[in-house]
């Protein structure tokens, strides 16, 4: 029963009384019980006024019910408020919020309109991402103000009509829209408005161009924890970690707390850099803001645990969290696939189901990719049957690709083929450069050719998959092939992304690039380095002294990034404790041997993260089984 009292009814203007309730209901957002008293209201012979619909119309807006709305409209009309600027606004933006902007055009089209009303039509047409229509308005307001046509006492352009029109603009296919609105601001004198800024901020974000976001940033005199938020999200969106990390630097310097908001941005930024010190200092932080039980918070946190090499302590926040909704079951699955324990994500995958949480298609990807990378192929085509037939989940080329990667894995390569043929939905880059990467496996050319041919014309800029292609050339002795290969890269002037590499050492990510000079112990990196590459030489065989040439001379020789991060690390770590690195690419070949022996060598565990996965290299092997 909604909470109202019965008894206060002053004779005088007994309406008055009603609609106090309503605005008290609607202020604590209790929106139904707003509705039924409205409900009671009307029972009891009492008749609204124009001061009584916006709660209403607020109330439906926000359960999004549009036949209750049309109602209303309705009751509006019998009362005589249509006239009413605040009323009609409050029906436009309802009309809007429930996904209905061509009703909240009719009746803004019924009669003249005050800036109130043309401000509530822009904003409906930018909720519902129309932009150009909102724009279109915009012209027409700015038409009435520069004739004249004052109606209703004022018609002029605000803060909020260019906050609504910005806050449209949510797409890369609206930046042109969005620049040009930009100016707008600048020309009305709206650039100095704070709300204004920061949806500027928030609208080149989203739109990917964190610099002019940034300029934004930089260029305002005040800035609000919705400014440093919007600068920190918009750097974690767009995987610039690094920055994320100085923005909230600047952002204690200038003593604003951070919400939860902040914290996820963190997170983020963490788990890509795979900076786990810095991450667990944010764990610290989300206890002292008193955020321990923010669902969204602890998802973020087992992630970036597991994706800094550190199962344990994600392990740790997910049996610790209370109710664990799909989200949390995701997490701690993908976790542990993209480890290689395969076997205990679908342990966990099958007691999420046991509790009672529905599947859903973004988890059975982290289960299929888990089944892949622990080469568990019977496991992994009973899931994917499973969610078809049992879940009735329609497969995506993501699953697609992690089952071909699967087959691809036992040797399955025809049967792969088979089923990349049969896919409902058309097989994007990733399905291919499966099967490719499963034919460098198995040294299959004929197979490779066909699925470089379809990676290629998805994906033409995608060196790794030129890479491949050249590898498996090479192990097939067709320097012809190889040669092609490289007259390809040639015509359509690939180059390799520069691989770099993070450890991290006292509470700092040092950063590593392909034949980096720039550290200042990169002397004693180079020599440690040195040690290791003769005693590699000692033991290696001499099919292993090939592996990884064709590679590296496709793409450069040098000493990569992941060797100076071991070197580094080994210079400044105690024996016997574990290392972990964090790459932006794939490991090449080369690379992943010499880890191999190294991790023999000097009886060390490495952890080392590339693009795809972890790798556990331990007494000379890795987890990853030489397939990655």
């Amino acid at each position: 029963m909604p909470m109202w009292d019965s008894d206060y009814s002053p004779y005088t203007n007994p309406t008055t009384a009603w609609n106090n309730q309503l605005r008290q209901l609607s202020k604590q957002r209790q929106y139904r019980e707003a509705l039924t008293l409205y409900r009671h209201m009307l029972r009891s012979s009492f008749f609204p006024n124009t001061f009584t619909f916006p709660f209403l119309f607020k109330s439906c807006a926000f359960l999004s019910l549009p036949l209750t709305a049309s109602q209303l409209h309705a009751h509006v009309i019998r009362t005589g408020s249509q006239p009413d600027p605040y009323t009609r606004s409050s029906l436009i933006n309802t009309y809007s919020k429930c996904s209905l902007p061509h009703h909240a055009r009719k009746v803004f089209d019924e009669m003249p309109n005050p800036t109130i009303c043309y401000n509530a039509m822009i904003s409906g047409y930018s909720f519902n991402s129309n932009p150009l229509d909102a724009v279109k308005l915009f012209r027409q307001m700015r038409r009435e103000v520069e004739d004249g046509l004052y109606v209703n006492g004022d018609v002029s352009v605000n803060a909020v009509t260019l906050l609504s029109l910005v806050s449209g603009c949510s797409v890369a296919t609206h930046l042109k829209i969005g620049s040009c609105l930009h100016g707008c601001v600048v020309r009305f004198g709206f650039v100095t408005d704070l709300a204004v800024a920061n949806s500027l901020v928030t609208m080149y974000v989203k739109c990917g161009e964190v610099q002019v976001a940034r300029q934004v940033f930089d260029e305002m005199f005040v800035r609000d924890l919705i400014t440093w938020n919007a600068m920190i999200s918009g750097y974690a969106q767009n995987g610039h970690a690094r920055s994320v990390l100085e923005v909230y630097n600047e952002m204690k310097l200038s003593r604003v707390n951070a919400d939860a908001v902040t914290l996820l941005g963190l997170l983020s930024a963490c788990a890509n850099l795979g900076a786990q010190g810095i991450g667990r200092e944010v764990e610290r932080e989300i206890e002292r803001l008193g955020f321990d039980s923010n669902p969204f918070l602890r998802n973020a946190l087992v992630n970036m645990y597991a994706r800094c090499g550190n199962l344990t302590q994600a392990r740790r926040v997910f049996d610790c969290s209370g109710e664990k909704s799909l989200v949390s079951w995701t997490a701690i699955i993908g976790g542990y696939g993209i480890h290689g324990q395969g076997a205990v994500a679908i342990e966990l995958f099958d007691e999420m189901v046991k509790s009672g949480v529905k599947p859903d298609q973004t988890v059975f990807v982290s289960v299929l990719s888990a089944c892949s990378h622990a080469g568990l192929t019977d496991r992994g085509l009973e899931y994917f049957e499973d969610m078809k037939m049992k879940y009735g989940l329609q497969p995506g080329p993501e699953h697609y690709s992690c089952v071909v990667d699967l087959l691809g894995r036992a040797g399955r390569l025809e049967e792969a083929v088979g089923l990349i043929m049969s896919m409902k939905v058309k097989p994007d880059g990733a399905v291919w450069g499966a099967l490719l990467g499963a034919c460098k496996i198995h040294k299959n050319v004929k197979v490779a050719e066909l699925a470089f041919q379809h990676v290629v014309e998805l994906e033409p800029m995608n060196i790794g998959y030129y890479v491949l292609l050249s590898n498996i050339y090479t192990d097939a002795n067709n320097l012809e092939g190889v040669l092609r290969v490289r007259v390809m890269m040639r015509e359509r002037k690939l180059r390799k992304d520069p691989g770099h590499s993070y450890v991290e050492y006292k509470g700092k990510m040092h950063l590593f690039h392909s034949g980096d000079v720039s550290h200042p112990r990169s002397k004693e990196i180079y020599r440690m380095l040195d040690k290791l590459e003769n005693l590699v030489k000692e033991i290696l065989s001499p099919d292993e002294k090939c592996q990884g040439r064709s590679e590296e001379l496709l793409i450069g020789t040098g000493v990569h990034s992941e060797k100076l991060a071991i070197a580094f690390a080994l210079l400044n770590s105690k024996s016997g404790t574990e290392i972990t690195v964090m790459k932006n690419l794939r490991v090449c070949v080369h690379c992943h041997l010499f880890i191999k022996l190294v991790s023999k060598i000097v009886n060390r565990q490495f952890i080392v993260r590339d693009a795809t996965r972890f790798h556990h290299f331990r007494d000379g092997i890795c987890s990853c089984k030489d397939y990655w």
